[in-house]
């Protein structure tokens, strides 16, 4: 069949990577993500030129993020159903007294916070919801621009640690540098990323803004124990994830005992509710993920890997600055046309072939994290943010977030190479 097409083995692989990419990106026929990704992996197969164990392998590098995945949206069903959200809604309207741009600042504050000791996936999975619990607690009648909140800052946060973004693991992977050097090479990066994203991000809200009512006065609900519990579960995960990271250890398996541990305490409290929880758990991420890692796969067999590893270190030996900067800004756009979790698997991987020097390993992993604020599937974390608005009955179309995106991330992104290569 495929010599039929007349087409080169590898030249179809991409077309066939690319297109299934191109699927996620604009669901056609509103189809979700995941079809276009699983599609074009079983079509790899069943064309040849995949072979199904390499398939498999492929499927079984994502276990550490289905496990990390898995954890965390059973700590925000469980936190949901059990009225955490909504009880962390009221207190942060009453504490905004009434002004939109101080509940816009107070959002992007907790969503730093919890990017940088949860993960970016965490943000967009357990703020997420309760961002829109505070909105309706509030009475606000645009909740977007406080949800867009949740989007950019779990990517742009996503480096101030080496937890706060499992990508950051893949990129330095054995050779992960000590906290303290991480944090004397990525500090200031961090903060003109995070400081610039949130600028436009209310300069470009700031007529949405200037125009809503937030209500002073609002019943806080009663924390039932089953709320309490979860909202230990999700500060005990953190803290096993800064444990984990610093142990050396894969976040994963942490991430998800901690998510089903709290799960089964809170169904053991009130004496059922297993089936409503897993009914509205967001299960077809997994497929979507377990698609994009057998397209990497695939990808790899074409021997583009050793084609990246060879030009990586090339270019680094002749000019280390212009490649950190040419890096940083390539991976950037490539996180946004193929997603960031196969653009990081192989820049990672070309990352520790050739050897390169910190600060251009440093420069890719910011264009692995911060690229994706350009498009509504640069990365995982706002696929789920994505899926997370529109189960509360919103939604956001590829072209409006780029839209946005075009104006928040090339800034932030400059800035934070910037301050990386010539800092």
């Amino acid at each position: 069949m495929v010599a039929a097409l007349g087409l080169p083995l590898n030249l179809l692989t991409w077309i066939i990577a690319g297109l299934a990419t191109l699927g996620v990106i604009l669901r056609p026929f509103s189809w979700p993500e995941a079809i276009w990704a699983v599609a074009g992996a079983v079509l790899l197969v069943a064309l040849g030129l995949l072979p199904w164990p390499a398939a498999l392998e492929g499927v079984a590098k994502g276990t550490d993020v289905y496990l990390f995945l898995v954890g965390m949206m059973l700590l925000s069903e469980i936190a949901r159903k059990e009225g955490l959200f909504d009880w962390l809604a009221a207190h942060a309207v009453r504490a905004a007294r009434g002004s939109a741009t101080r509940l816009f600042l107070l959002v992007y504050v907790v969503g730093t916070v919890v990017t940088i000791f949860l993960s970016n996936d965490a943000c967009a999975v357990v703020l997420t919801p309760a961002v829109f619990a505070a909105t309706k607690a509030a009475g606000v009648k645009q909740p977007l621009p406080y949800l867009f909140i949740c989007a950019f800052i779990a990517n742009a946060a996503s480096f101030v640690l080496p937890i706060s973004n499992p990508a950051n693991l893949v990129v330095f992977a054995e050779n992960m540098p000590p906290l303290t050097r991480w944090l004397a090479t990525f500090t200031l990066p961090s903060i003109l990323a995070i400081v610039t994203t949130y600028v436009v991000l209310r300069l470009t809200q700031n007529a949405r803004l200037r125009g809503e009512t937030v209500a002073t006065e609002i019943d806080t609900p009663n924390l039932s124990l089953g709320g309490k519990v979860a909202g230990a579960g999700i500060v005990l995960t953190g803290a096993a994830l800064i444990g984990a990271s610093a142990a050396g250890i894969e976040l994963g398996l942490p991430t998800f005992v901690a998510g089903l541990a709290t799960t089964l305490v809170v169904i053991l409290i009130n004496r059922g509710g297993l089936v409503e929880v897993a009914k509205d758990v967001s299960w077809g991420v997994l497929p979507l993920v377990a698609g994009l890692f057998v397209l990497v796969e695939a990808l790899e067999k074409t021997g583009v890997l050793t084609l990246l590893a060879d030009l990586l270190k090339r270019a680094a030996q002749a000019d280390p600055a212009a490649t950190a900067w040419a890096g940083g800004a390539v991976v950037a756009l490539g996180s946004n046309l193929v997603n960031n979790l196969p653009a990081g698997l192989l820049a990672g991987a070309a990352v520790q072939a050739a050897h390169v020097q910190e600060k251009v390993a440093g420069a890719i992993l910011i264009g692995v994290d911060l690229g994706p604020n350009l498009s509504v599937t640069g990365s995982l974390a706002t696929i789920l943010w994505l899926t997370a608005i529109r189960r509360e009955g919103e939604d956001v179309s590829a072209f409006a977030f780029l839209k946005l995106g075009l104006l928040v991330m090339p800034p932030a992104l400059a800035l934070a190479l910037a301050a990386l290569i010539l800092v």
